[in-house]
């Protein structure tokens, strides 16, 4: 609606309202206006966060420029985003076109100008989100509606297109599937990086990927993929010194940064290996870092070419659902609640640490000394003597609504993962000298969660040494067992007995 139009539509308003009221309508209206309009003009996270009724006047007015909610619209194609479900239609603020074009996710659709700003102004906050984090030589970046699996295969398809010669990724071993499972989808050959054991840390043994490095041949090598963000006793990568490995073999440096946006040690790494050496891109969560739902990753870059490179290697047009949750949440946080969030997750892990080594000293197990990782903790856990394996803690945790804990027990099993073979699989080496369990203090948790966790955990805890488990005991079944012990948490679902029992898996980890 232009201001000619808005001021005679007031100008009726005050043939029926006092016109002082609808003065001071008009003037609050402005305040929203404004608001918006600075955020077109700068491209960057407000300072203070906005209320939820800016923000949905902002996603109407953009809504409202999207071809199929033009009224008396005539649509004739194969896609028109007819949305069935009124719900559903509520649910994405009439959004039905995505985001870009058959040919590129980044390009402009003729017909959704709503959605498309919507994807431009997103990844300029996603953008700017970066360098509050602490990467502040980050060129560019752009969301993609997938998660970081996925997103990290875009990427060395990406670089395919330049080393056709290549294919190896040499990949400092990280213990989680969708890692390894990335560089196979992506039609190259994993050469697995064995960690070192140093004091209670597993870190990277940068000396073998440069003997690798040197027989595999550089124009053989597509990258070398790293990562910041990682389960203990794992801790991240040395990035300066693979960065600048990758700048003397010319050698492509893919970083898996999953929540790493959250650690100011993480970006800090980032930007460093930057300044000494080389890395190609950058791949973080949206949901990790954010706390939006899952489905979005964003990938960013010192290279503002070589991240348009990627994002134009999309096929297709692509879902704007992670879009608008990032967008609704940066709006919500501004860049104030964004540095905020970073200080209290600082706090929170200086707290988890201190209470999480006092509870391994009450129950005579020792806290393991990992200070190279700013998130993930782990204190060790001891086999009983009677052989029950120390993954019946994890589903012990679980049946008192403990999520996130791992709990890795050294078994010495061997697990196939695509074809490649791990021993010890989850505890990022094939032969840590004990079984432990980790926590983490990622974004967003606060002190009272923390209490609970180790208020539980102390419980479990006793539980375990003293013989007890999901499967012994009482007369009462193992789940009534657990239900009794937690009074307060009546009228709950509880998981099934058989559920609780595939917590122990076979490869000796139990995640909850």
């Amino acid at each position: 609606m232009n201001r000619r139009m808005n001021s005679e539509t007031l100008a009726f308003c005050e043939k029926l309202v006092s016109p002082s009221y609808i003065q001071m309508g008009s003037q609050a209206k402005r305040i929203h206006e404004n608001k918006i309009r600075h955020l077109m003009q700068h491209r960057k996270l407000p300072d203070e966060g906005w209320d939820d009724f800016t923000i949905e006047l902002l996603m109407q007015e953009l809504a409202a420029m999207d071809s199929n909610n033009f009224p008396g619209n005539c649509g004739v194609g194969e896609r028109e985003s007819r949305i069935f479900s009124g719900m559903v239609a509520r649910r994405h603020f009439r959004l039905g076109h995505g985001i870009g074009r058959s040919g590129d996710i980044a390009a402009i659709q003729p017909k959704a100008a709503g959605s498309s700003i919507i994807n431009k102004l997103t990844n300029c906050l996603a953008q700017d989100a970066i360098k509050i984090a602490g990467i502040q030589s980050v060129a560019s970046c752009f969301l993609v509606p997938m998660a970081t699996g996925m997103s990290l295969v875009l990427c060395m398809l990406t670089l395919r297109l330049r080393r056709l010669d290549a294919h190896y990724v040499l990949w400092p071993r990280i213990d989680q599937k969708s890692c390894i499972k990335s560089i196979i989808t992506a039609g190259f050959v994993p050469v697995v990086i064995e960690n070192k054991l140093e004091g209670d840390e597993l870190r990277t043994d940068v000396e073998e990927i440069e003997r690798r490095m040197v027989e595999l041949g550089p124009e053989h090598i597509i990258c070398v993929m790293s990562t910041t963000s990682c389960f203990a006793p794992r801790v991240p990568d040395r990035l300066e010194e693979i960065a600048s490995l990758c700048k003397k073999y010319n050698v492509p440096h893919l970083v898996n940064n999953a929540y790493g946006l959250q650690s100011t040690k993480c970006t800090h790494l980032l930007q460093q290996a930057n300044k000494v050496g080389r890395v190609d891109a950058i791949v973080q969560s949206t949901d990790k870092n954010f706390m939006v739902p899952v489905g979005g990753s964003i990938i960013a870059g010192f290279d503002k070419t070589f991240v348009e490179e990627i994002s134009q290697n999309y096929p297709g047009r692509a879902s704007a659902s992670p879009s608008v949750d990032l967008l609704i949440t940066l709006l919500s946080m501004g860049s104030s609640g964004f540095k905020k969030l970073l200080k209290e997750r600082k706090e929170m892990y200086s707290y988890l640490s201190e209470e999480l080594r006092k509870c391994a000293t009450r129950n005579g197990e020792s806290f393991l000394n990992i200070k190279h990782n700013p998130i993930s903790l782990a204190m060790s856990l001891t086999p009983r003597e009677d052989g029950q394996i120390v993954t019946d803690v994890g589903s012990m945790l679980f049946t008192r609504f403990v999520s996130g804990t791992r709990v890795v027990a050294q078994l010495g099993k061997e697990t196939n993962v695509n074809g490649i073979k791990f021993v010890n699989f989850g505890a990022h080496s094939n032969n840590y000298p004990c079984s432990y369990l980790t926590a983490a203090a990622a974004i967003g948790v606060n002190k009272s969660e923390i209490d609970s966790f180790i208020h539980r955990l102390d419980k479990v805890l006793t539980k375990w040494k003293r013989g007890s488990t999901l499967n012994t005991g009482s007369s009462l079944s193992p789940l009534k067992e657990e239900q009794k012990e937690n009074e307060n948490t009546e009228n709950t679902l509880f998981p099934t007995e058989d559920f609780l029992k595939t917590q122990n898996s076979s490869d000796g980890i139990c995640k909850t």
